[in-house]
């Protein structure tokens, strides 16, 4: 059912917070609460059909403040003292806005962080009831989580749980997220009869179906786009595929190209487009037009058929064949390498694997915000605790042996709540708004599958024991040792990364056995990779020492402005031999399957 909202704006301050047309508002109000009915019942129905979801504390949430609240009990007076703070800041509220209230100018007692978008709407700060509701949020909130971070006793796992999720909860209860207590969505409400809540329900029914009875918040309109028409549009060939990937080798856009192909491993857990998402800030154009034989796994999105591919799969189906598959088609033995995200860690586990073996035909390699010390690898380390793994390796035999991608999308959502969740429930559901076309985000919600053994291996193995970094890691019989890669390295990190923090990826400066060059770009784990240097956006940083800890590299870096892709094409030009006449796709020994984007990309989950 579609529904068109009112646009009538209220005339003078009087009418801000009136009724416009009681009659409609109250035809609106039987319409929201039939709707309401609906919507509980496609909730209870989803959770018949999804009762594995209904397990007891999944996330191990409830052990984690067990333990805060034993050691908030040994120190009552501690505790005596923060109650009395957030009093005394309280009552120092109360009496400001009541001068506020009597006409005096006074300023705030608190404000909030700067690009907190909750609250940007005018009245926030011009309405002294709105101003008062958000100073009282942000005291409240700012309070819980400054003393639960300063709870002392607890080991640093459960520390970084409980932190987490007493924001995750702080989060939740900003008044931004209620009818009555957000300006913007009362306003609405009120001038256009409730037609906002009727569409929102609407929004949310929606959101509900495309979940299967479990809430799939939009963030964009998925009908915008479509992969291969306005999205990954590089012109291209699939020159081989497996079972776990199709091969893409891109069309030259330079008479001549250099000698050693360029090969990029994204992350499997997304699809490859992040790379080529639009013609004016697609990576991959853009090395093809600097010269480079650009090269591309498509990783497959699989399925219960392909439960049993194991890590090892994919570093001997992904890296270990891709290489194979590019000498054939250009005759050259020795490639450049980039990795992306988990890419990135499976790149670096195979040139371990190949330098114990001998195998020397990566000549460099490149790190997109990937990590391979995971001992400090940010708050994904909240949900990687041998309990949540023990939940997970059970859901996922209950799903046939995979994990749907949907959930790991959720998780990274979490990560950034009040931008990526709570925005969106008010935008969609409370002003009953569509969410605006993005096609960043069209990316992040086609989601991909994930092996049960793969996915469990990496959080077991990479995340909770840190065996890579360690010297520990075995496969198929070879100790894994990062000293003996003795190849040239680029580790690009971003500022506000909450996936691979800039700290996490600097560790690896002291883990390979060659000459390594680190730097930070300005942004985070997405948008602080793909920045078209056209774009002129961001800034990056440099130091060609590499101290023993990142705060000291920081410290002594230099700060360019504008996009690192240029600092990286002069690092990876000299490694990349002479020019030589472009290779088209199929001039080689392999023939082209088919054309780019391929078929393993349009495979929805």
């Amino acid at each position: 059912m579609q529904h068109t909202m009112t646009d009538k704006q209220p005339d003078t301050e009087k009418d801000t917070y009136q009724i416009s047309d009681p009659t409609e508002f109250g035809r609106n109000l039987v319409r929201v609460a039939a709707q309401s009915q609906e919507v509980l019942s496609r909730y209870l129905e989803g959770k018949r059909e999804h009762p594995d979801d209904d397990a007891n504390d999944p996330m191990n949430v409830a052990n984690a403040f067990s333990e805060l609240l034993k050691h908030m009990a040994t120190n009552p007076g501690k505790m005596m003292e923060a109650q009395f703070a957030l009093w005394k800041a309280q009552a120092n509220l109360w009496q400001n806005s009541w001068r506020r209230f009597m006409g005096e100018e006074v300023e705030p007692v608190v404000e909030p962080n700067r690009g907190d978008k909750r609250f940007r709407d005018s009245e926030w700060a011009e309405n002294a009831v709105f101003d008062f509701i958000k100073q009282s949020y942000l005291l409240t909130a700012n309070w819980l989580n400054d003393t639960v971070d300063e709870v002392e006793g607890m080991d640093t796992i459960t520390r970084r749980k409980v932190n987490f999720y007493a924001r995750q909860f702080s989060d939740a209860i900003s008044p931004s997220n209620f009818i009555l207590t957000n300006p913007e969505v009362l306003r609405t409400t009120l001038s256009s009869n409730g037609e906002n809540l009727v569409k929102g329900l609407d929004n949310l029914l929606r959101d509900l179906e495309k979940g299967h009875g479990k809430l799939d918040i939009s963030q964009t309109d998925m009908t915008k786009f479509t992969v291969g028409e306005n999205i990954a549009l590089s012109p291209g060939k699939v020159i081989y595929q497996n079972d776990l990937m199709q091969l893409l080798q891109f069309n030259p856009r330079t008479d001549e190209v250099f000698e050693r192909p360029l090969l990029i491993f994204p992350p499997w857990i997304n699809k490859y487009y992040i790379l080529d998402l639009r013609q004016d800030n697609s990576f991959i154009k853009w090395a093809t037009e600097k010269g480079y034989t650009v090269f591309v796994a498509s990783w497959v999105n699989p399925d219960k058929k392909l439960a049993e591919k194991e890590f090892r799969n994919y570093m001997r189906e992904g890296v270990m064949e891709a290489l194979d598959a590019v000498e054939k088609a250009t005759g050259v033995k020795e490639v450049n390498a980039i990795g992306y995200c988990i890419g990135g860690t499976m790149l670096t586990t195979t040139l371990a694997y190949m330098a114990a073996k001998g195998d020397n035909r990566i000549k460099s390699a490149t790190f997109f915000a990937a990590q391979a010390d995971f001992s400090e690898a940010g708050e994904l380390q909240v949900f990687i605790d041998d309990e949540q793994l023990d939940a997970l390796e059970h859901q996922m035999e209950s799903a046939g042996g995979i994990l749907e991608g949907s959930k790991m999308a959720n998780t990274f959502n979490m990560l950034r709540a009040n931008d990526l969740i709570w925005s969106y429930v008010v935008n969609n559901y409370l002003l009953g708004k569509d969410p605006f076309p993005f096609d960043l985000l069209y990316w992040n919600a086609d989601t991909t599958r994930m092996p049960q053994k793969t996915h469990l291996f990496y959080l077991r193995e990479f995340y909770r024991h840190n065996r890579l970094a360690k010297g520990e890691m075995e496969i198929a019989g070879e100790k894994l040792d990062l000293g003996k890669v003795k190849i040239p390295i680029f580790l690009q990190s971003s500022k506000t990364d909450h996936i691979a923090p800039y700290n996490s990826i600097y560790k690896s400066t002291k883990l390979f056995g060659g000459k390594t060059k680190f730097i930070i770009a300005g942004s985070g784990h997405i948008a602080g990779v793909i920045n078209h240097p056209d774009a002129k956006k961001y800034q990056y940083w440099t130091n060609d020492e590499l101290p023993d800890e990142v705060e000291d590299w920081v410290a002594g870096a230099k700060e360019h402005p504008g996009s690192w892709w240029p600092e990286w094409h002069k690092w990876l030009s000299r490694k990349s031999g002479k020019k030589v006449p472009a290779r088209v796709p199929g001039d080689g020994k392999l023939k082209p399957i088919e054309d780019a984007p391929g078929s393993y990309v349009l495979v929805k989950s």
